[in-house]
């Protein structure tokens, strides 16, 4: 490896783009979770496709890794250069590039946010809907195959993304899918790339799927006596078939971080944020089910509300419950589990949870898309405390088995990163070793994100 020179072929490709600085390093190597800070050799800022292709061609000639930047959001150290290497970040690759109203389509660069994405949209009438609370951007959106509130009714990033265009570990550049709405084409190279956390090709284009702003929008908060009312709740609002928009869980716990952090007024209890999307007809009608759903099973304080300012304020706060969370308690890291289990089995998943959080001393609110079956715990804790995180793993590696056992996944949105790569065997099994030899295929000297996803050439 000749990383002096690898570093000079990319300061001339790239000039002041590319930072060696302290603070860049430093800014890159850092992850929401718990992990520690990681350096990078240096950071790139390309402004383009054919520079990515360049940069890639560098790192492969002298054996330096390439890992994909995009908004840092992400909680199982999926961006963080382990090996050292290059970090590709793409804050300048941030525009639409077109717009096809008429088909529900728009083609965008990586490095856009969801949150700008929709702002542009809005005159259109159109918006796109996967929404996972952080404004992440949609490369690395697509590089996780993230998910989020809204995933009950529009589906996760698979479902939404037609088309890519990829820097492969050779510098080529690759184009999968089309505008066309279906294919039987040969191989599915879009689904394989999204999801592969950048560990097969950086995503420098995205064709997307968009959907109407509905008529209408009206959310609501009813809060519970226990856990197990609430995801019954859940669970016979998804067999009847209502189509919610977002149905989400927080617990007791989480109720009080979210007051003290957003000013609310939440009773101390568990609570179902909901939200349906439609015309008014529709919403009045839905809403008239789902409070008979709730009466059922004891749901009190069903508070509607279809007034924009209203429905910002309800899903900001809940959006923003890991920061409360962490808020609650200052200078503390946080574990964060991503379990997702057949509906049937999440009342069962969350009680054990709840249990074990409450028996293992650590403070862990749970919150979730529980529509979909997948919900989290924040463990929080003290960095200064060892002994804590070693607790958390195993807290967490008991939550992670129980989801196998209970035929669900280990990670629902967030991803496997290095975080739960020791968990990918347990769930694939044999599968993992053909993702090992697909990886081998495409990416020989394993430049692409190495670590991460697979283990391969280690």
């Amino acid at each position: 490896m000749t990383k002096p020179d690898a570093l000079h072929e990319l300061s001339t490709l790239l000039g002041q783009r590319l930072s060696t600085s302290k603070f860049e390093l430093e800014a890159h190597g850092r992850s929401e979770s718990y992990f520690p800070t990681t350096l990078a050799d240096a950071v790139a800022f390309p402004d383009s496709t054919e520079e990515v292709s360049e940069i890639v061609k560098i790192c492969g000639r002298h054996g330096l890794p390439v890992i994909g930047w995009g908004a840092g959001t992400s909680l199982e150290g999926h961006a963080l250069a382990k090996q050292g290497g290059v970090i590709v970040d793409f804050r300048n690759m941030n525009q639409i590039y077109d717009l096809h109203a008429e088909d529900m389509s728009v083609t965008v660069q990586p490095g856009i946010t969801r949150e700008a994405l929709n702002e542009e949209l809005r005159a259109t009438g159109l918006f796109f809907p996967v929404d996972p609370g952080a404004n992440a951007t949609i490369g690395g959106m697509a590089s996780t195959r993230a998910s989020g509130t809204t995933t009950v009714r529009y589906g996760t990033m698979r479902d939404n993304v037609m088309a890519l265009e990829v820097v492969m570990p050779d510098g080529r550049i690759v184009r999968t899918g089309s505008h066309a709405k279906k294919s039987a084409a040969g191989f599915d190279l879009t689904a394989l790339m999204i999801g592969a956390e950048g560990t097969l090709g950086l995503i420098t284009e995205l064709t997307l799927k968009l959907q109407g702003q509905p008529e209408a929008v009206g959310a609501a908060v009813c809060a519970f006596d226990n856990i197990s009312d609430a995801v019954a709740t859940v669970i016979e609002t998804i067999q009847f078939g209502l189509p919610m928009a977002r149905i989400e869980f927080i617990d007791a716990a989480t109720a009080a971080a979210v007051n003290a952090y957003s000013g609310s007024e939440l009773p101390l209890t568990p609570h179902l944020l909901v939200e349906f999307h439609g015309s008014e007809a529709a919403l009045a009608e839905q809403a008239e089910v789902f409070g008979g759903i709730l009466a059922e099973h004891g749901g009190k304080g069903f508070d509607w509300a279809t007034a924009p300012e209203d429905r910002k304020a309800l899903w900001h706060a809940r959006h923003h419950a890991y920061w409360a969370i962490l808020n609650s308690r200052p200078g503390c890291r946080a574990v964060v589990t991503d379990l997702c289990v057949p509906i049937s089995r999440l009342a069962g998943a969350v009680e054990a949870t709840r249990t074990d959080i409450d028996q293992s001393g650590l403070q862990g609110p749970i919150l979730g898309h529980v529509g979909d079956g997948n919900f989290h715990a924040i463990l929080m804790i003290d960095p200064e405390r060892p002994e804590e995180l070693d607790r958390a793993k195993e807290l967490s590696d008991r939550m992670v088995k129980r989801a196998l056992f209970m035929g669900g996944t280990v990670t629902g949105e967030h991803g496997v990163g290095y975080g739960k790569l020791e968990y990918m065997p347990m769930e694939h099994g044999e599968g993992w070793d053909v993702m090992a030899q697909i990886k081998a295929a495409l990416d020989p000297m394993n430049i692409m994100n190495p670590g991460k996803v697979v283990r391969f050439g280690e």
